[in-house]
């Protein structure tokens, strides 16, 4: 039984980075389900890179931070392959601490705007860039992280980043209301062991105490935040917008876990 109903349907991944990305588990996860996956990807390296974990997926380059290569690369897929697309998928997010980690207070406006502009602002455009090719009950589904309220030193400025992200997704999501169906939400995964999340300063400090705090003791898995991407594309999640899908195995609710106390006190 196809439960997911995404055999056949044409969905559009942004921000393949390499094999252990968020973006490369929903392809394998989609792909699986029998959906055609397109990749959209930064840079010619990260093409050869898609291009050898996904050889039956036709590859595009879109470096998000200029609005000018949203607009191309959508005229290049609307020229190859066509239109209705079922759903986008927006795995994206950049932080460039150019001068180191800093307090939260003494953050760099410039770093500060270009994480806005390439995290939360490319998934904006993307939307309205590309709202013509889009069927009428598309699914636009973004990757967050599982709390933007949670002040922890090692994630600099992006959570309030992140927090902007998710608020659009209810603003969008109205905002297409007037002539589409289409849906906007996240997937909001814990603690994740990703190419990316290995360059924030101590990290596995983090990734291991997260681990700890989950209700089964173990580290959320990429694959179970690309399932959840999976369900919010396919028509089986119709009647979700504007939501935020934690992924986080319990640790959410978790955080005086008694062996967790004892250590600390201990």
């Amino acid at each position: 039984m196809d439960f997911l109903q995404l055999a056949g349907k044409t969905i559009v991944v942004f921000g393949l980075a390499n094999k252990k990305s968020v973006a490369c588990a929903i392809g394998r996860v989609l792909a699986g389900a029998g959906a055609k996956v397109v990749h959209v990807v930064r840079s010619e390296q990260r093409a050869d890179t898609a291009a050898k974990l996904f050889p039956d997926s036709p590859v595009f380059c879109c470096d998000v931070e200029n609005e000018d290569n949203i607009v191309r690369v959508r005229d290049e897929i609307a020229a190859r392959i066509g239109a209705p697309l079922d759903g986008i998928v927006h795995s994206i997010a950049f932080a460039n601490y150019s001068e180191g980690m800093r307090p939260f207070h003494a953050t760099l406006k410039r770093d500060f705007l270009q994480a806005m502009d390439v995290s939360c602002f490319s998934f904006i455009a993307i939307a309205n860039h590309f709202r013509e090719l889009l069927a009428r009950q598309a699914s636009l589904v973004t990757i967050s992280i599982s709390t933007t309220r949670m002040a922890a030193e090692n994630y600099g400025y992006m959570a309030p980043v992140k927090a902007a992200l998710e608020s659009s997704l209810c603003f969008l999501a109205k905002s297409f209301a007037a002539f589409s169906e289409a849906r906007f939400n996240a997937v909001c995964p814990g603690l994740l062991k990703t190419s990316a999340s290995a360059g924030i300063p101590n990290y596995i400090d983090s990734y291991l105490f997260a681990e700890q705090a989950t209700l089964r003791k173990r580290a959320v898995q990429t694959e179970e935040a690309a399932h959840a991407a999976a369900f919010l594309l396919s028509p089986r999640s119709s009647g979700i917008t504007g939501q935020c899908l934690v992924v986080d195995a319990g640790m959410g609710l978790n955080y005086f876990d008694a062996a967790i106390v004892a250590k600390a006190v201990g």
